[in-house]
């Protein structure tokens, strides 16, 4: 069985691979440059993943890069690098993530994953949404998922389904299930700071969720931060 994922290099979409790959899936991964403070940083990570599974799982893991960066030229958020606007930092919390919202982001990405499905014969498009987010991203809350399941069934010849295994989950749950796996999930090429640089910062709001989320399972984060934490 074929799955289309949107695969950013984060804890999230790297245990969703996990996930799907130790399930028997084909995993095509989309790595999206939309044109974000930390995109090279992330579209690294993400490549690195993808390497690493590839050696794991021959024959069934597969790359797709994508380039939206004309297009998200037209929008505004603290997260694209051409606003040239600071990221926020401090907890994850609506008030201070807010800034970073892309606006549709995730619509665009699963329906360009959707035709990407269709046109490989791919009955699964994944997104590795999760509980933590739905306060502050409306494109991560159950009620998207839900009309989004609907809209690109409706639209799809072959009824393209949506996954979204952990959309009502928390990061250290997610960490839980990584953790569970057989094969082990390289946490350690993982990125998930907002920032420009390519030292994850340890202050803003993501970097602090993830390290919230190892702290509640008592495990150590893998990766190097600019800052003790």
């Amino acid at each position: 069985m074929q799955v289309v994922m949107g695969l950013s290099g984060g804890l999230d979409s790297t245990t969703l691979l996990a996930v799907l790959l130790n399930g028997g899936k084909t995993v095509h991964c989309c790595i999206f440059d939309y044109g974000s403070t930390h995109g090279r940083h992330e579209i690294k990570a993400a490549n690195k993943v993808v390497e690493y599974y590839q050696e794991k799982y021959p024959g069934r893991v597969f790359k797709h890069n994508i380039d939206i960066t004309s297009v998200m030229a037209l929008f505004s958020s603290n997260l694209l690098l051409k606003c040239g606007r600071p990221i926020p930092e401090g907890d994850y919390s609506v008030e201070n993530m807010k800034q970073t919202v892309v606006p549709s982001r995730n619509l665009i990405f699963a329906s360009i994953m959707a035709g990407i499905a269709e046109s490989i014969g791919a009955h699964y498009v994944a997104l590795g949404v999760h509980g933590g987010d739905h306060s502050i991203y409306s494109d991560c809350r159950p009620e998207f998922v839900e009309a989004l399941r609907s809209v690109i069934e409706l639209s799809s010849e072959d009824k393209v389904s949506v996954l979204t295994p952990f959309v009502n989950i928390s990061k250290a749950d997610i960490l839980k299930i990584g953790y569970s796996l057989p094969v082990p999930v390289p946490y350690h090429l993982t990125r998930s700071c907002y920032k420009n640089q390519p030292v994850s910062c340890g202050k803003c709001g993501t970097c602090r969720e993830r390290l919230q989320a190892f702290a509640e399972i008592n495990k150590t984060d893998p990766i190097e931060y600019e800052t003790e934490n």
